[in-house]
């Protein structure tokens, strides 16, 4: 099989909003919490401070309102070696916050964004000098659910054709119900991952837009234009689709702390390979690797296995994959 496109080296540009978040420390129902401890969450500045755990220079781009909490984000994401330079200060925005409210049954997490400075973000961002030097731009389906001029940022982006792009775009679907009115999602987010030329989605997700009897294959005859799209199956494998030929490469053994953020990590290691040059299987893998930080930890980003580890990790041969156990920093076999 030959998956010769790759997107340019360089730069990946994140935008999006991030938040300010609060857990209930210890974990707990939030209506019993004593305690509440405070994080940072955000989709697209996520996949920013994995890529750059993994040596890729990245700018996360987006507002934060003039507050305690917006600073609390901008603090974050320079300690974790995001460029945050360009990130603007909304005077009379607030900070978008999220509170998260764990179950025996999972976590659900309540939203307070409406009206945050990110959901203020429109086209004219596509004209900041920060995209000019760009290799590849990510964004995700949470941003065109945000607003009106949110949603006209994202269309805009994806209207220009592939082929007449200067820079790459990743889309990942990450469709969140509670943001979008009722029975808009399944078209808007089918149109704009068809627009990108890298698409990542959850095959539940997909399921759930799209169709219940979906598989991987069938996802991408739906979505027939991006040069790459990226299937993943929970726990159990993920599938990259390209017009040459398909990979699909088993989810190591790996205990869940908290899911979220995974989803975030597995595309920022993903596209990392992409960026190197690795073929789909290895990046297949490093997607993985990535993931299995961010499920390792309470907060959305956990820390990455030592470069050597992931180098010896990348290296397995298949049969030695299977058997194997990542737990964000810390690698064994599945049967120990």
């Amino acid at each position: 099989m030959t998956d010769s496109w790759r997107p340019p080296r360089g730069r990946v540009v994140c935008i999006g909003e991030t938040m300010a978040a609060l857990a209930p420390t210890p974990s707990g129902p939030l209506a019993d919490a004593d305690h509440l401890s405070l994080s940072v969450a955000g989709a697209e500045s996520n996949v920013a401070m994995y890529l750059a755990d993994h040596g890729i220079e990245s700018t996360w781009l987006s507002a934060l309102g003039d507050d305690p909490l917006g600073a609390r984000v901008r603090a974050v994401l320079a300690a974790a070696g995001v460029d945050i330079a360009h990130v603007t200060t909304d005077p009379d925005r607030p900070t978008g916050l999220m509170l998260k409210n764990p179950s025996p049954a999972g976590t659900r997490v309540h939203y307070y964004r409406k009206g945050s400075a990110a959901s203020a973000l429109g086209p004219d961002l596509l004209d900041h000098k920060a995209l000019r030097t760009a290799a590849l731009v990510h964004f995700t389906g949470i941003t065109p659910a945000l607003s009106a001029s949110c949603r006209e940022l994202v269309t805009h982006a994806l209207a220009v054709p592939a082929a007449e792009r200067p820079h790459a775009i990743s889309f990942d679907v990450n469709h969140r119900a509670q943001l979008w009115p009722e029975a808009t999602a399944p078209h808007v987010l089918h149109d704009l991952a068809d627009r990108a030329d890298i698409v990542f989605v959850g095959l539940d997700e997909a399921q759930e837009l799209w169709g219940a009897h979906l598989t991987p294959t069938a996802v991408r005859e739906l979505l027939p234009a991006p040069r790459v799209v990226v299937v993943k199956d929970g726990p159990r494998e993920a599938t990259a689709l390209t017009p040459a030929g398909s990979a699909t490469v088993p989810a190591p053994h790996t205990p869940v702390t908290e899911p979220v953020g995974a989803g975030d990590a597995f595309a920022a290691g993903f596209l990392t390979g992409l960026l190197r040059g690795e073929p789909l299987s290895r990046s297949l893998r490093l997607g993985h690797i990535t993931a299995a930080s961010a499920l390792s930890v309470t907060g959305d980003h956990g820390p990455l296995p030592p470069h050597s580890t992931i180098d010896r990790l990348l290296d397995l041969t298949d049969e030695q994959w299977k058997n194997v156990r990542v737990a964000g920093g810390g690698v064994g076999r599945a049967d120990k």
